[in-house]
């Protein structure tokens, strides 16, 4: 579980011992000493000579809390001149007890690069802020709004009425008594075997249908000349 507002606050860590620590030497007394690392800070004990498995250490370190980390490193190292430092082990120091009750005086255990107990570490931590800190947590769920306080203090917005269609099917008039096209006519509105024509009475197919043209002031149309077939003999 993490703590929110420790951002920038200080955390004070005191390398108290370690006890009952990994034996690198054969000969010799081991000279062992602690690397304490919180993010991208790191702090080192100095070199307990011939501190063998139990040395002690009693340093105080300080570091700025980091808000979102709640653990620091501890990594116990066996110091060489001529050679590398040689890992004794490793331990991961969790800081919600300091961080909610501002003390915390715990031996950690260690473990080796293979996974094997290799020891503890004793480890004090203190947070001078504690009481603030829970007392803001404590005050954060309080200050939050509470489900549904929106909805009486917003006006009302009525939802938008659902969109029209129109319709995609063209929609179907009966066809007006007498304005079919009469048996016996050819396509051009002509009678077969004489007549007038009446194209201007057929539907043009466009509802409302357009108005007829005004008629030419003589009905019937004279006979004329060459108009098949011809009149009858009188």
């Amino acid at each position: 579980m993490s703590i929110s507002g420790i951002q920038g606050l200080p955390l004070e860590v005191t390398v108290v011992c370690c006890s009952n620590l990994d034996d690198k030497e054969w000969i010799s007394r081991q000279d062992p000493y602690v690397s304490v690392e919180y993010g991208h800070t790191k702090h080192r004990t100095k070199t307990c000579t011939d501190g063998g498995r139990n040395p002690s250490f009693q340093q105080k370190f300080c570091f700025t809390l980091i808000e979102g980390l709640n653990d620091l490193n501890i990594v116990v190292w066996n110091y060489h001149t001529l050679a590398a430092d040689e890992h004794i082990g490793t331990a991961r120091i969790q800081l919600y007890k300091v961080l909610s009750q501002g003390y915390d005086d715990s031996f950690w255990p260690l473990q080796s690069k293979t996974g094997r107990h290799s020891g503890d570490v004793r480890v004090i931590l203190h947070y001078a802020y504690a009481n603030t800190t829970m007392q803001k947590q404590k005050l954060a769920p309080m200050h939050a709004t509470p489900p549904g306080a929106l909805s009486s203090v917003l006006p009302y917005t009525p939802a938008a009425p659902a969109a029209y269609h129109h319709p995609t099917t063209t929609p179907h008039y009966p066809a007006a008594r007498g304005m079919g096209r009469i048996r016996g006519m050819g396509s051009s509105g002509i009678r077969r075997g004489g007549g007038r024509p009446i194209g201007g009475n057929s539907p043009s197919g466009v509802y409302p249908p357009a108005p007829a043209p005004a008629p030419s002031g003589i009905y019937p149309p004279p006979p004329a000349s060459g108009i098949y077939p011809p009149p009858p003999p009188y």
